[in-house]
């Protein structure tokens, strides 16, 4: 679960972004890398940063937020910014595909990739190179960074470490180590910081989520509010879940895709390990979890799941592979010390 939100001006993004922002203004560099768990605003931030790289009216705290660049930004079209994502998470968030991309894909030649694609990198390396349209330099945003395989990382390699005229880079994502280590040393690192708790509930009762909802859904994301937030529609089912998967319940993870469903059992599965080595769980709540299975068969299950994450993308059928995912947590937690 990730979360974008392409059009945010800068003035309105979560406050623990803005002060980010703020103190990556002050440095000085071509290539950045914000890496950090999921949830905490890697895209955000670097959207915010190239917004303040090409505003008009650009100041200490970011971008103005209302000159013909952020603009142009904020409508997908900004002549000096190119956004290098899979082309499943472009179509996602409202950002065009290249001419030959689309064509490709609404001629039913091939689907949209899930990674990216050196073809775009090279798109990509040849605007890097070209004049900037609006004379203030020219912005690359890569999202999320570790969707680039070898071949593409390569492509952009020497571009990152020799940028032809004034060109920014900003790469983001949540798992750096997932990145050629030739990449991340070309790159200036930021560790994402984490908000506090009282400052996340406020930024998610402040984007219209009840408080007791936001608590429940802030402690499933353990403690990521973007996180959080993509999951308070099923704030309702969170806190029933493990005693749901426990009676065999396959209806708990309804709408849910396969990657959530797997994301859910295995916090459930953390949780409940958490307890059997005496610590809190972090997920969900001591009343809320069955107090059954054996730390052997827990260790299994979460192991299993383990390998389950590595393919849970490809094309199963939704519907059966969550019965066969319910139907393994209820051997494991039935199973007897």
């Amino acid at each position: 679960m990730t979360s974008a939100d392409q059009t945010t001006p800068s003035q309105t993004v979560a406050p623990w972004i803005t002060a980010q922002l703020h103190s990556l203004l002050t440095q000085r560099g071509h290539a950045w890398l914000l890496a950090g768990p999921s949830g905490l605003g890697q895209y955000e931030l670097a959207l915010a940063l190239v917004r303040a790289w090409l505003c008009d009216q650009a100041g200490p705290a970011g971008a103005c937020g209302v000159c013909a660049s952020c603009h142009a930004i904020d409508v997908h079209a900004h002549a000096d910014l190119c956004v290098l994502c899979p082309e499943t998470v472009l179509l996602d968030m409202g950002w065009p595909l290249g001419e030959k991309a689309q064509s490709e894909i609404d001629s039913k030649k091939r689907k949209p990739s899930k990674e990216i694609r050196v073809e775009a990198m090279r798109d990509a390396v040849e605007f890097a190179q070209r004049t900037s349209a609006r004379g203030r330099g020219k912005a690359v945003l890569v999202f999320p960074a570790e969707r680039m395989n070898v071949f593409t990382a390569n492509a952009l390699l020497k571009t990152l470490e020799e940028p032809v005229g004034d060109v920014k880079f900003v790469l983001a994502t949540d798992a750096a180590h997932l990145l050629l280590p030739t990449i991340r040393s070309r790159c200036l690192g930021h560790t994402m910081v984490w908000p506090n708790h009282d400052t996340a509930l406020r930024w998610l009762q402040a984007q219209g989520v009840p408080a007791p909802q936001a608590t429940v859904m802030l402690r499933a994301s353990g403690g990521r509010p973007a996180d959080a937030l993509l999951m308070a529609p099923v704030s309702d089912r969170w806190r029933l879940l493990p005693k749901a998967v426990l009676r065999g319940e396959v209806a708990v993870f309804k709408d849910w895709t396969g990657a959530q469903t797997v994301d859910a059992l295995h916090k459930l599965c953390h949780d409940l390990l958490a307890l059997k080595s005496g610590a809190q769980p972090r997920y969900f709540e001591v009343a809320d979890l069955p107090t059954s299975g054996s730390w052997h068969s827990l260790s299994d299950w979460a192991k299993s799941l383990a390998q389950t994450r590595r393919t849970v993308e490809h094309p199963f059928n939704p519907g059966l592979m969550q019965e066969a995912l319910v139907s393994q947590a209820q051997l494991a937690l039935n199973s007897k010390p």
